[in-house]
């Protein structure tokens, strides 16, 4: 009966010291590494899509999962008939209708970016070359997902990723940016 109860009180000391002495952690088999995040995304854009700095209804929320749930975008507050504009360079890759919405992309020139932007009523074509600051379509009143008001969803993607498009935006653009120091007038 001792050499029983001396093999069980052994038992809790030999777990502790094969933890111990356990191989470290890269050492041990590790699970596939994840993809390496998006590279940093080039603030191109110049103007802001609708308006000269139009409020955001709601911002970019990137879903956990390819599927979950989240916010693929943003929205900014625009008016029916309101002129949608390229931000950056680029040629329009489609324009027409998706689930009876006007949609709008535009592939970047120089980057493997693409913009979208919805409801719009396209003035362009699929092939287009457009410029920054050019008109692309008008925003249309039927069918907005912000309620009450009208509002233009401005998206961006890096292949079938999804990235926040204020990015392409440079601080000074978003209300921020460098102090400057002015200088101090005497009388």
């Amino acid at each position: 009966m001792r050499r029983v109860l001396a093999r069980v009180a052994l038992c809790p000391a030999l777990l502790m010291v094969s933890v111990l002495l356990a191989p470290g952690p890269s050492a041990r088999a590790q699970p596939p590494a994840a993809p390496d995040p998006p590279a940093d995304v080039p603030a191109i854009a110049r103007l802001w899509p609708v308006g000269s700095r139009p409020p955001v209804l709601r911002g970019w929320q990137p879903p956990a999962t390819p599927y979950g749930a989240g916010h693929r975008g943003v929205d900014l507050a625009a008016g029916a008939g309101s002129p949608v504009r390229a931000v950056a360079p680029g040629r329009v890759s489609f324009a027409g209708r998706v689930a009876e919405r006007g949609v709008v992309a535009v592939e970047l020139s120089g980057t493997d970016l693409r913009t979208t932007y919805e409801p719009v009523g396209a003035s362009v074509r699929e092939g287009d070359e457009v410029a920054a600051g050019e008109v692309i379509g008008t925003v249309e009143a039927t069918g907005s997902h912000c309620g009450a008001s009208a509002c233009v969803h401005w998206g961006l993607l890096r292949g079938g990723t999804y990235l926040n498009p204020l990015s392409l935006l440079p601080p000074w653009l978003l209300g921020r940016g460098p102090s400057r120091l002015l200088p101090v007038l005497t009388a």
